[in-house]
């Protein structure tokens, strides 16, 4: 018996012990706040201790507690702020504790140390390259890990993870030109042009995805076209003798066999794919996602710009409308999935990665380059909604209490969170956010560096971005990474606006974690689980086409694309289009047929006047350009808050 007895006084010791700690620091068992710290204490019981309780709404400041605001009602948010004159402690100094190490890692960055890192980038492009030439050529991809050629899934149609891709066409090859005048190798540039118009026809039994298609390959085959002829393109004289058009040609014919996706819907939404031999097949689905209906107006605007027929910018540019008058009335968002013969949104979740992410970007990146009104007004009116409903955490990236900005994905008609995890390919929307802000908006690039940080706190942790990242679980919940460029993309334009040294540290971190966990015999393969790192045997084409561009770019300060009087954009797939007057000019008269509704619209919801196209680099302040651009405290606590510590 007297075991028993020591094994009740154990028991009854360690629950006192528990209540005393309770009622002295109000700490307990929280897992339902496990997103916030992996050790289970809840940060909202520590604002009991260190802030006050006023003037917080816990939707914009706090988006843990959102999900679960039901349950807390009563319950102050997290997010208390602590006045000047309060002598309490506010929680954020539980992340001051060793702050320095974050300037004394990112404060600089040597130019042998930028050096080396271009050399890396471009050697991992023609590992890459090289090898799809020598082993996969004519194919469309290549396996890098059996270093063979991959083609068309043609034994089974319904795999549309390949087929929507690979149409038979020299992939690869194709979304690879522009980048190799990026690297300045000329020679291989038209090599590599000539063999693409020797070797590729469209005139294929292939059902094609049209959004692929037409951003990899009809995106591409216009950049190379345009720099080719354009006698004030930055990489010197790139043309050569006997070249007639033969790219905008294929390009034309490409867009040709895109346009029966267009016809016989009754929204002017087209269908997802089409044949291109037959158009559109028989079996095809009646529901597209809004970034693929959506995101056709850059590459179809400048090709009708070019030949002088208005086609295909007037279907590209109606599909956008006919998704923009389908918006909900009360938030002003838009869903994910619509039917385009009913208008009905079969998918409601609104967000910026997966199925949008480009519509948005689309809408921007139209109006620098075409300068039409409309693009513009479109472009402000869903930033607003998108900060007034998707946005959660403090309202300064950079001042204040609470968890940092995130943008959640939410229910288009309510706003409210419909889950708890951001995707990989959000992470395109720091650099939409810098290039808004140094084009078009009087925005705050501080939103643009706080969801950048976040992301590539998750980098840091896997050494890759999961496909999708559980924000409440601290988990990846899609466990593959296929080598996408958008932390790139955005890590590079975020440089070009800032010069922070910071965001050199980050492209060597992704370049060396590529070289570390993709790397295989004849390329870089795609990470099947970036917890094991585990592998696929596949090398999609948008990592030569955009990963390596990036992160070449980012360490080459001097690049004829840096140093030119002319400026260019990128499209989705990183093609460089340049922002000319020729594109702002219509060869046809009269405006574009259009709906009442959208003609009728009020001049009045312009709430800016459209800016120059010109850098406007004072936004950002001189001391912030040598400083962390996100202060240490900050950057503590997001990668507390991803499990980094």
């Amino acid at each position: 018996m007297q075991w028993r007895s020591i094994v009740v006084g154990l028991v009854v010791l360690r629950l006192s012990f528990s209540c005393v700690i309770w009622l002295a620091f109000g700490l307990g068992p929280n897992v339902s706040w496990g997103f916030n710290f992996p050790l289970s204490f809840s940060l909202q019981k520590l604002d009991l201790l260190f802030g006050d309780e006023k003037g917080n709404d816990p939707r914009r400041n706090s988006w843990s507690q959102r999900v679960h605001s039901h349950r807390h009602e009563d319950v102050p948010t997290t997010c208390a702020k602590v006045g000047k004159e309060s002598p309490e402690r506010s929680y954020l100094s539980f992340f001051d504790s060793n702050k320095d190490e974050y300037s004394r890692r990112y404060g600089s960055f040597p130019d042998t140390l930028k050096t080396k890192m271009k050399h890396m980038a471009k050697e991992m492009f023609y590992f890459g390259y090289d090898n799809y030439m020598k082993y996969a050529f004519p194919e469309d991809e290549l396996n890098p890990i059996d270093c063979e050629g991959r083609g068309p899934d043609v034994l089974n149609p319904s795999n549309i993870n390949i087929n929507d891709v690979l149409g038979n066409y020299s992939l690869t090859l194709i979304d690879t030109l522009d980048t190799l005048l990026v690297l300045g190798n000329v020679t291989e540039f038209q090599k590599a042009v000539k063999l693409v118009i020797d070797t590729v026809s469209f005139d294929k039994d292939s059902t094609v995805q049209v959004f692929e298609a037409n951003i990899r390959i009809l995106g591409s085959l216009i950049s190379s076209h345009i720099l080719l002829t354009d006698p004030k393109h930055p990489f010197g004289k790139v043309d050569y003798e006997g070249y007639d058009n033969e790219l905008l040609h294929l390009a034309h014919d490409l867009a040709v066999r895109l346009l029966p996706a267009f016809e016989n819907t009754l929204t002017g939404i087209p269908y997802p794919r089409v044949n291109l031999k037959t158009g559109v097949p028989p079996d095809s689905i009646n529901e597209t996602c809004t970034a693929g209906a959506g995101s056709l107006l850059v590459e179809f605007g400048i090709l009708s710009r070019l030949i002088g027929d208005s086609t295909f910018e007037w279907v590209a540019r109606r599909a956008v409308r006919a998704l923009w008058s389908l918006r909900s009335n009360e938030t002003g968002l838009l869903g994910n999935v619509v039917n385009i013969q009913t208008g009905q949104w079969v998918g409601k979740q609104s967000g910026l990665g997966a199925g949008m992410d480009s519509f948005y970007e689309y809408l921007l990146k139209s109006y620098i380059l075409f300068g039409e009104k409309e693009d513009h007004r479109m472009f402000q009116d869903a930033y607003e909604s998108i900060q007034n409903h998707m946005r959660r955490g403090r309202e300064s990236c950079n001042e204040g209490e609470g968890d940092p900005p995130l943008y959640v994905n939410v229910n288009m008609f309510s706003g409210e969170i419909m889950n708890t995890w951001i995707d990989s390919l959000q992470a395109f929307f720091p650099g939409v956010v810098t290039l808004s802000v140094f084009k078009v908006l009087n925005g705050d690039v501080d939103n643009a560096i706080c969801l950048h940080a976040f992301y590539y706190a998750i980098w840091k942790r896997f050494g890759a971005l999961p496909e999708r990242y559980n924000w409440q679980l601290q988990a990846p919940d899609v466990l593959f990474y296929p080598l996408r460029p958008e932390l790139v993309e955005s890590t590079y334009l975020l440089y070009q606006a800032t010069k922070n040294p910071f965001y050199l540290h980050v492209g060597m971190d992704i370049l060396q974690s590529l070289e570390k966990n993709a790397k295989v015999k004849c390329g870089y393969a795609t990470l099947h689980h970036v917890v094991d790192k585990s592998k696929e045997d596949r090398m999609e084409s948008f990592f030569l086409s955009e990963t390596c561009k990036y992160l070449y770019l980012l360490f080459d300060e001097d690049n004829p694309l840096h140093k030119s009087d002319n400026k260019y954009i990128f499209t989705t797939e990183g093609h460089i289009v340049p922002i000319d007057k020729r594109f702002r000019e219509k060869q046809w008269d009269g405006a574009f047929p259009c709906e009442e509704a959208v003609l009728a619209e009020r001049e009045t919801n312009h709430r800016t006047s459209p800016t120059s196209n010109t850098s406007n680099c004072n936004r950002i302040p001189d001391e912030r350009r040598y400083t962390l651009p996100l202060k240490s405290v900050y950057m503590r606590q997001i990668d507390h808050m991803v499990g980094l510590f």
